[in-house]
């Protein structure tokens, strides 16, 4: 039953035969999904790091943590 709730041991037993198409479309399904996480986290580091480049200073506010958590 445990063998049947891993999705690797699935993947492992597809990729036994020669012309298995399941093993090769899971493989293919999961090098899309890490391409396209890989590029969101791409886009959104190369956003962080842009932002922090082109902000201007006077457009920052001067929070400070500490004197509003005394001020309560």
């Amino acid at each position: 039953m445990i063998d049947s709730l891993i999705a690797c041991a699935t993947c492992a037993s597809n990729f036994r035969g020669d012309g298995n198409a399941a093993g090769w479309s899971i493989l293919f399904m999961l090098a899309v999904i890490v391409a396209i996480l890989g590029g969101v986290v791409f886009c959104m580091v190369r956003l962080v790091r842009r932002e922090g480049k082109t902000l201007d200073p006077e457009l920052c506010d001067d929070f400070d943590a500490k004197a509003s958590t005394e001020l309560r």
